[in-house]
């Protein structure tokens, strides 16, 4: 199984989204899955990894990858749930991504 996980800003974060991703693939049952962090394109923000249009050219780019994961922060905003779910729903129709907020 190949996981692409698809951070705002990867620098810091894939320091601990590698190991975590990684452990959770294994408490499931998927203890050989690959996880990769999303490193070739610095998005940088909240905003721009929430874009669809950048989400669609991850997906195309990553055609192999078997599971997409979304994960930014929060950051205050008490709609970022729904804005997340939206995506999900919107990127169902050509892959899985499965969205969350810190």
């Amino acid at each position: 199984m190949n996981v692409l996980v698809i951070p705002e800003d990867f620098r810091l974060d894939q320091y601990i989204l590698q190991p975590l991703i990684a452990a959770m693939m294994a408490a499931v049952g998927k203890p050989k899955a690959k996880v990769q962090i999303l490193t070739d394109s610095l998005l940088g923000s909240v905003a721009a990894a929430m874009s669809w249009n950048n989400l669609e050219e991850i997906f195309d780019r990553y055609g192999m990858v078997n599971l997409f994961l979304l994960i930014v922060d929060r950051d205050l905003d008490p709609n970022r749930r729904a804005t997340l779910d939206n995506l999900e729903k919107k990127a169902a129709k050509q892959c899985v991504l499965l969205a969350e907020n810190a």
